[in-house]
């Protein structure tokens, strides 16, 4: 699932090229150094902050429209910007719920002595079968 929220990017003018970065609907705050790092930065926050929750969870996005500049919390730091941030949830899930999780097999005795047989490592199999099937 894609989520895309607003942001108020704020360009403080510094030597690094620091954004200030606001995210309303989590109330929320980040920063980057150059606008790239800064969406990244956003994105990853986004990201963070879904991680968890059930999309039931999920907070409802507002309209660009309805953001008000002179409302985010770095509001006269610098120059700002209003722009949405989009994070596929489920990408960011796979990319960082990757914990081993420890689940009993059964297999018929002679596939599982023929797998042993063949140094086989039944596990990433299995592993390879569902990644195959699901995604």
């Amino acid at each position: 699932m894609i989520m895309a929220y607003p942001v108020i990017f704020t360009k403080t003018g510094d030597k690094k090229d620091t954004y200030l970065v606001y995210i309303p609907d989590f109330d929320g705050a980040t920063e980057g150094y150059g606008i790239a790092d800064a969406i990244r930065m956003a994105r990853d926050y986004i990201g963070s902050s879904l991680y968890l929750k059930t999309e039931k969870e999920y907070p409802k996005a507002s309209s660009i429209s309805d953001i008000d500049i002179t409302k985010g919390e770095f509001y006269g730091a610098g120059e700002s910007i209003v722009s949405i941030v989009d994070v596929d949830v489920e990408e960011y899930r796979k990319k960082f719920d990757n914990k081993p999780v420890r689940r009993n097999v059964s297999l018929p005795n002679w596939l599982n002595k023929r797998a042993n047989e063949e140094h086989i490592n039944v596990s990433r199999v299995l592993q390879e079968a569902l990644m195959d099937r699901l995604v």
